[in-house]
């Protein structure tokens, strides 16, 4: 079944050709006995889970090898949307040869990055991402049941938003890296807050430890404190203001905030950058760059990628700088 057979306009255009494939033809929807998994030798586990979120449901088989922990063998049946089952299938394709301990591992973002067709873009809108989660709790829910612990046992992360499973960490990484000023633009980056609501503020239908509030106000606060520092630093040394600096110390100002802030997260990628030049267009400091290696004609080059270089820029050089990818 083509894309414009189940859903027409730009809304369809968000999925990937491989989410389409998977909704159509997965390949490991099905059950594991217990007669086949005599036949491999191995334990049957059997591990359910359901979004609340959504209502949408996985029943997740393994057939594991004792000996070593291996699993041999991996299948699924989703009671969902077809983004669901597209997602457990990924999933369960990717524990098939892994240990117990190695599925684990396995995240929410393994799987969605599974299903794009291409490493910049995603391979399904946001409102769908929490399908991807399912299937990552219902891997841990399987080796809660291999190993007899609970899932919780495996969280490595303080969990604030259960119901996007978007951790602590997460939040304030993105709320910094991207300059977020309010919930609404943590909710639209993350999805954090955007299904039953709770973690937002004191309120709702469950009691939480931290809000997106306290977190918001914490990390805006540590910021200001950063961004404090840096410009007293930058006065005790003699540094001048950026607007004061010649043409040459405003490249080695904005050089050294992409050697220690910017590059190491597009190396990471197969990217890299260079400064072109700087001039001034008052009030603004245009900074014209070109992107390197995998990052040159990257599609997020001039969307996202483009916006957390110019976001880290403002917070650590001046708040008047403009990239400009060339």
């Amino acid at each position: 079944m083509a894309k414009n057979d189940l859903i027409s306009g730009s809304i369809w255009d968000e999925y990937s050709n491989q989410v389409v494939e998977r909704m159509n033809n997965p390949k490991h929807q099905g059950e594991i006995t217990e007669e086949r998994a005599k036949e491999l030798n191995a334990k049957l586990i059997i591990a359910d889970f359901g979004a609340e979120s959504c209502g949408d449901a996985v029943r997740l088989y393994w057939a594991v090898d004792e000996s070593n922990d291996k699993i041999l063998e991996s299948k699924f049946k989703s009671f969902g949307c077809g983004t669901a089952i597209a997602s457990s299938d990924v999933m369960a394709e990717l524990c098939v040869g892994k240990t117990v301990d190695e599925a684990v591992k396995i995240t929410n973002i393994d799987v969605e990055h599974a299903l794009r067709d291409n490493p910049d873009t995603p391979a399904v809108p946001p409102q769908k991402m929490h399908c991807s989660v399912m299937a990552y709790d219902v891997i841990k829910k399987a080796a809660g049941e291999y190993k007899g612990v609970d899932m919780e046992s495996f969280e490595e992360e303080e969990i604030i938003c259960e119901c996007a499973r978007v951790s602590l960490a997460t939040l304030k990484e993105v709320i910094k890296l991207n300059d977020l000023k309010t919930v609404e633009e943590i909710t639209d980056f993350t999805k954090a807050g955007a299904f039953c609501k709770s973690c937002i503020k004191p309120g709702g239908h469950e009691e939480k430890d931290i809000y997106l509030v306290d977190i918001l106000k914490d990390t805006r606060a540590s910021m200001e404190e950063e961004k404090l520092k840096t410009a007293a630093d930058a006065s005790a040394s003699g540094q001048a203001s950026f607007d004061k600096m010649t043409l040459v110390q405003r490249i080695k100002a904005v050089d050294s905030v992409i050697d220690s802030d910017i590059r190491p997260m597009l190396v990471m990628d197969g990217g890299d950058m260079e400064i072109i030049d700087i001039k001034e267009n008052l009030p603004h400091y245009d900074i014209y760059i070109r992107y390197l290696g995998s990052c040159s004609g990257c599609a997020s080059g001039s969307t996202g990628t483009l916006y957390a270089i110019e976001s880290v820029l403002q917070q650590k050089v001046d708040e008047n700088i403009r990239v400009l990818p060339i």
